[in-house]
């Protein structure tokens, strides 16, 4: 990730596992303070507090150990966002 004062970009890594999936969803739960901004190569519900970014139409499918990214920008300091991943 990249931060300055007052906002931060990261960066995502999605990989399936030993199978193939059809799509993926990131749950990433922000600190107090934290809310993302903007967000490319997926699609956000929420801005603050617990946020998912799910695959778009041309980044969900993935064979078995295959990977795809996603990005971010938030507001604020960045440090202590987590992220949790499930495919479908």
């Amino acid at each position: 990730s990249n931060a300055w004062s007052g906002g931060f970009v990261a960066n995502v890594t999605v990989t399936a596992g030993s199978s193939a999936i059809s799509g993926w969803t990131v749950t990433l739960t922000l600190p107090s303070g934290t809310a993302v901004a903007n967000v490319w190569n997926g699609q956000a519900t929420g801005t603050t507090g617990t946020v998912t970014v799910a695959n778009l139409g041309y980044n969900g499918a993935l064979a078995a150990g295959q990977n795809t990214a996603f990005g971010f920008q938030g507001t604020g300091a960045g440090t202590g966002v987590t992220a949790s991943c499930a495919g479908r």
